[in-house]
């Protein structure tokens, strides 16, 4: 992440998905109401300690005119309206093109740049994961809602909320099923949580009967859903 989206996301959206992981964290395990409350209290207490240096660290960087106002909000504002087209058409280049799609399971951030997605200014590595006949991967991050949004676009609310991130390591199957999706037991789900130094993009399973499909077209079957492993693409059985 460079100086400007640190900035960015810092003064915009930080204080907003921390609040939210506090909420999180504070419920988790089976501690007393007492024990939640106090745990919550400390940790709105550090996520205002947070946002006070993150404003401060704008206004140092707008005082040396390393970056300016508007393009904090030029940042703010693209990542708030990114999308999943990016992630698409990585999954749709991987599902045409074998060989694409070996240098991406063996170098995630190289293949991607072919595409003209640059993620080699982010310090996260990126993990893909492969959904086959026998595998289904699920993502999650069940400590701070990390993902890759270069790619997937702005995160939904159900990624950060707890009641996904609480329950899909345990209950990956009923989440799934509440996403629409139904697999056969003999499918083998598998839940990826990840961390701040490591985002996984899901490589969906492509659908039959799209052999004929152009590039284009196979990226407008690709959903964000699908991206995180809680969909399938359009046209799959099964969702």
């Amino acid at each position: 992440m460079t100086v400007l989206d640190a900035a960015a996301v810092g003064y915009g959206a930080a204080g907003r998905g921390a609040s939210k992981n506090a909420a999180g964290a504070a419920g988790a395990g089976t501690a007393s109401d007492g024990e939640r409350f106090a745990r919550l209290e400390r940790l709105e207490m550090e996520v205002g300690y947070l946002e006070n240096h993150l404003s401060a660290l704008r206004q140092v960087l707008q005082q040396k005119k390393i970056l300016t106002y508007d393009e904090v909000l030029k940042v703010m504002y693209t990542l708030e309206t990114n999308n999943a087209t990016p992630g698409a058409r990585v999954v749709a280049r991987a599902w045409s093109d074998p060989a694409f799609k070996e240098r991406l399971l063996t170098g995630s951030k190289a293949a991607c740049a072919e595409l003209g997605v640059d993620l080699n200014q982010y310090a996260w590595e990126l993990q893909i994961l492969e959904n086959t006949e026998t595998t289904h991967h699920m993502a999650v991050c069940t400590t701070c809602s990390c993902y890759p949004g270069a790619l997937v676009g702005g995160p939904p609310a159900w990624y950060k909320s707890w009641a996904y991130r609480g329950r899909v390591i345990d209950q990956p199957r009923e989440v799934l099923r509440q996403f629409g999706v139904h697999l056969d037991q003999d499918v083998d789900v598998r839940v990826v949580d990840t961390d701040r130094t490591r985002r996984a993009l899901v490589l969906p399973r492509r659908p039959a009967g799209t052999e004929e499909l152009s590039e284009a077209e196979l990226a407008s079957l690709v959903t964000q859903e699908s991206l995180f492993g809680v969909g399938l693409a359009r046209g799959m059985v099964g969702g």
